[in-house]
This record gives structure tokens, C-alpha cells and sequence, in this order.
């Protein structure tokens, strides 16, 4: 199968990579000190079980997705009409665009820019770009596709490739599950830039999330969502699961880049003032984080 990975940070290159190493035709897409790297190089992928140098393409320019059967769309939140527009003189019509990105509504968002099927996956995996074209994962990498007309054949791929891959009728309630965990932690992780495990360590720390938690869970069941049972079980397990984590939030910090905060706690915010849910917790992870990217500015 020929991949393009449009947005190739963590996420992107571990997925990619990990489908290059079984064999598949991959295309990274991203900025120039990663794609430099990579084509000088290869990916280096740091698994917990493996740590391999993956060969295969890389590009700066939309203009490498042409002929992809699959794109994995990663690109931040901020981005998705942006970069969608971007890839559509390239896509042929037959292409899947699998959306691997944080938030609920960015496969809704790119359906309005691109007429090529577009399916929502949940992502949990930890990974950092550790340096240019250095791939680090911390641990899990499961997906939950939406399906779709290749979603079951896409999904075999990724088996077959090493990563655990489910397709879900309720994508929707796992996309807002994925959204609760990342309110639980990315601000508090980002704020603190400390890691999950580090985090739940803290005094008065595990009353922050589950007010956080609780926030969002009446958001949901306003939105009419059907979530997962057990979130409260989920929440505790990435702090068990994932805890030399720092979360997206707390690296684009790090690196002083706008982060998704407004398509998390923001996104809860938004949606908790439309629906008459008060989310006072949520509104002040969303400012806080706000007012370090000002600093930063």
C-alpha cells in the first residue's frame, strides 16, 4: 500500500513508520530539520521493543501524497482546513483520508474541504519526536477507525504492520473519551511540564482531574454522546500506562508553539457554554495555558 503521512510529527512517524517497516511504500510529509533528517538518514524509530532505522520518503510539500491510497492525517487541530486544502489537487479520488488527531470534530471539518472519504481514528499512543528524524514511543499505540469503505482492509494493514487496530461503530463516543483523557492531563502536564506518572504524585492533583473528568462528562451526556463505560477507569490507567508521558500540550510549550488548548479544554468550554454546563475547572486549565503561549509570543 502506498501511505503519505500528512503531518509527520510523533504521531505521524511512528504510524508511518511502523508501516514502512512491514514492508509498505510511506511518504512522511513535514518540516524541513525532520525531513532533511529522515531523507539523510532514515526514521529512526525507538520502540519499547525494537529501536530500528526505517527507510523511506520524506517531503515538505503536499505535493508527495500523490498517488496515496491512504493518507494519515496528523496535522495539529489548528490546522486541518489549511492543510486539507492543501493536499486536494494531489488526492485521486479512490484516496482515504484517516484523520489521527486530537479533538472530536476534525473529520467533520476536513469532509468541507476534501470530497475524498474521511474516516476518524482514536489514537492512544505515546510518542516525542526525540531530535530530527528520531521517533521516541513511550508506550500503547492502539487505533479505533471509523468505518468506512477500506476502513476493514485499512485496519488489517495496520494489524498486520504491528498495530493494534479496531473499527468501531461508535467512534464518536471513543473520540469524546480520547478528548476527556487529554482535558484530564494535557493542560495540567503542560502547566507543570511534567510527566502523567510525575503529575498524579501531586497534592490535591487527583481532585483537579476528576473535576476535570466530571466537566466534561456532563458536556457529553448533554451533546448526546454515548461514551465508553468506565471513563474514570481510563483516566487512571494513562497515568499507569504512559508515565514518562509529557502530553502534545506541554511540548508544543516546550518548543513555543501554539498548542490545540482550544480544541480541548476550550472545545469543552465552548460547548458547556452553548449547553447551559458549567465548567469552571476546564475554563481555568484553558486560560492558564493560554496565558504561558502569550508569554511565550
Amino acid at each position: 500500500m502506498k501511505v503519505a503521512v500528512m503531518g509527520a510529527g510523533a504521531v505521524g512517524c511512528y504510524y508511518g513508520g511502523m508501516l514502512a517497516r512491514a514492508g509498505h511504500e510511506v511518504v512522511l510529509i513535514g518540516r524541513p530539520q525532520h525531513v532533511e533528517a529522515v531523507q539523510r538518514d532514515g526514521l529512526r524509530l525507538e520502540a519499547q521493543s525494537f529501536d530500528e532505522r526505517v527507510m523511506l520518503s520524506a517531503s515538505t510539500g503536499p505535493a508527495a501524497v500523490r498517488g496515496a491510497e491512504l493518507v494519515l492525517f496528523c496535522v495539529k487541530s489548528t490546522d486541518t482546513e489549511a492543510a486539507g486544502a492543501q493536499l486536494l489537487p494531489f488526492l485521486t479520488p479512490q484516496t482515504l483520508l484517516l484523520t489521527l488527531q486530537n479533538g472530536t470534530d476534525n473529520a467533520d471539518r476536513l469532509r468541507t474541504v476534501v470530497p475524498q472519504e474521511v474516516a476518524a481514528a482514536v489514537v492512544y499512543v505515546a510518542t516525542e519526536m526525540a531530535g530530527p528524524g528520531h521517533v521516541r514511543h513511550h508506550g500503547r499505540g492502539e487505533l479505533v477507525i471509523e468505518p468506512s469503505s477500506a476502513s476493514a482492509a485499512v485496519a488489517q494493514t495496520l494489524i498486520a504492520a504491528g498495530v493494534p487496530t479496531e473499527v468501531s461503530d461508535n467512534v464518536r463516543g471513543a473520540l469524546w473519551a480520547k478528548l476527556i483523557l487529554n482535558c484530564a492531563y494535557n493542560a495540567l502536564s503542560a502547566i507543570t511540564q511534567l510527566p502523567y506518572g510525575r503529575i498524579v504524585q501531586g497534592e490535591g492533583v487527583k481532585d483537579v482531574i476528576a473535576s476535570l473528568v466530571s466537566e466534561c462528562t456532563a458536556v457529553a451526556q448533554a451533546e448526546g454522546v454515548i461514551l465508553p463505560p468506565d471513563i474514570d477507569g481510563a483516566v487512571r490507567k494513562i497515568a499507569a500506562t504512559m508515565p514518562t508521558q509529557f502530553s502534545s500540550t506541554a511540548q508544543d510549550l516546550a518548543r513555543g508553539k501554539r498548542s490545540e488548548i482550544d480544541h480541548l479544554n476550550g472545545f469543552i468550554l465552548r460547548r458547556g457554554e452553548a449547553l447551559g454546563v458549567a465548567t469552571p475547572v476546564n475554563r481555568v486549565m484553558h486560560t492558564l495555558v493560554r496565558l504561558l503561549e502569550s508569554k511565550q509570543a
